[in-house]
């Protein structure tokens, strides 16, 4: 099993045109990243940790608070107060990182400039990791904001969705996947899961029932038969039902149905949505982005088509080499963990080339995902998603101490740099070594 990333060789870094090195090192450069997600942050660190403080890494970031989206689950069932998952982001950044809190409104690749709320940014290199935008209006009635019409995808979404069902006292809960792609393949899974599990803590197992909906031929299709049906099986015995290839088109909030193409319209009495998808528009206009409004990046590299631009996380689309039949393409889930690996990729490849060092970091689609099934027991999946001829993934049997270690690295993630930190990403580091499991922090 290899880790999420390989060093692929020491080779003599480039150095763009016009570019003068001084002592072998390029001086003065400036390095922007839009979006302050897993992989924004990731990267900001990675890179002020190899490059000296005359290189400029400036990140742009809307939002002063940045959420740990994996714990949102746990603000739904409310083993979590939304205080408890978020920070500034000053304090997730290493010292001398910059933070511009503005929102990224434009960019201009011939003059590599990027127009922001705030001021404009000249950059020598660009890294984009804003993620994936929502977009519910996609879909006729999805995002009618009735109190039966729920999400736990955003922070706000969670801690409503906990207060309803804390006060919902029984009927049909409808867990919905309302269309592909969508970011954290396991969520919805989870989702449902947990909230079954939160009826069972209240006695109310035998008068609600939930069901997950899905336009997808099984769970994580991408990681293949064998997982899917262990995740089917996970779903059954909490008292699950689910329903694949259900293609959601519309929402009728009045009379809480449910429209799928070429079905009978299924009625609800909550529904739980995971909304649609969608690149964001700033990536769409500036002719980064492919027809299904997503990046296209080499798959190593993470390098756009643009001359020292680089795209990471869930705005990237990454096609998959192998396949499971023949006729479908797969395409790398959008998951925090990619995101992770990437950034760590992108920032040593810069660096390298920036410091003349020439070492060659590529990503090599190795993933994993803690998958949360209540009682706080969850399930691990982990493999080599850039396989061929077909992804290598594996199941390991649920137990606690899976849960234990998406709690660890809750911590590790919302530590601010210190030696409290550096004790949990050891033990992280440690434990992976020790259960034979790639985590990488």
């Amino acid at each position: 099993m290899r880790g999420s990333f390989r060093i692929a060789g020491h080779v003599a870094g480039s150095v763009p045109l016009g570019v003068q090195r001084r002592g072998g090192i390029v001086a003065g450069r400036t390095i922007v990243i839009l979006g302050g997600g897993v992989g924004g942050l990731v990267c900001a660190n990675e890179l002020r940790r190899h490059l000296s403080r005359e290189h400029r890494i400036v990140l742009v970031e809307k939002n002063g608070q940045h959420a740990f989206a994996p714990s949102f689950l746990w603000v739904m069932t409310g083993d979590r107060q939304p205080g408890q998952i978020a920070r500034p982001v000053r304090q997730l950044v290493r010292p001398g990182v910059e933070i511009l809190q503005a929102e990224a409104r434009g960019i201009d690749l011939g003059a590599r400039r990027v127009e922001t709320s705030e001021q404009a940014l000249d950059y020598d290199y660009l890294i984009v990791a804003l993620g994936a935008e929502l977009a519910p209006e996609t879909i006729p009635g999805l995002a009618d904001t009735s109190h039966t019409s729920h999400t736990f995808y955003t922070f706000d979404g969670a801690t409503k969705l906990r207060d309803a069902l804390h006060a919902f006292d029984g009927g049909s809960v409808a867990v919905v996947v309302s269309a592909l792609p969508y970011k954290c393949p396991g969520a919805p899974h989870e989702g449902a899961m947990l909230i079954a599990d939160s009826f069972r803590k209240r006695g109310l197992r035998g008068s609600v029932g939930v069901h997950l909906f899905t336009p997808e031929p099984q769970p994580m299709p991408v990681a293949g038969p064998m997982l899917g049906d262990a995740v089917t099986q996970m779903l059954e015995s909490k008292g699950i039902a689910f329903h694949p290839l259900h293609k959601l088109t519309a929402v009728n909030p009045q009379a809480r149905e449910l429209v799928f193409e070429g079905r009978e319209p299924v009625r609800y009495d909550m529904l739980v949505a995971i909304p649609p998808h969608r690149g964001p528009r700033l990536v769409r206009e500036a002719g980064l982005a492919n027809e299904a409004g997503w990046v296209p990046v080499d798959h190593a590299t993470l390098m756009t088509q643009h001359e020292n631009v680089y795209a990471l996380g869930d705005v990237t689309a990454i096609p998959v080499p192998g396949r499971w039949k023949p006729d479908v393409p797969l395409m790398l889930p959008k998951a925090g963990v990619f995101a992770h690996a990437q950034g760590q990729v992108v920032a040593r490849r810069i660096a390298g080339e920036i410091t003349g060092v020439g070492v060659r970091d590529t990503f090599c689609g190795d993933g994993y995902c803690m998958l949360e099934a209540g009682g706080d027991l969850a399930g691990f999946a982990f493999g080599d998603f850039f396989a061929e001829p077909s992804p290598q993934v594996e199941l390991r049997k649920i137990g606690r101490i899976w849960h234990l270690g998406k709690v660890l690295f809750e911590q590790w993630w919302l530590a601010p740099y210190g030696p409290r930190r550096e004790a949990l990403r050891l033990a992280l580091t440690l434990g992976g070594k020790a259960l034979r499991v790639p985590v990488v922090v």
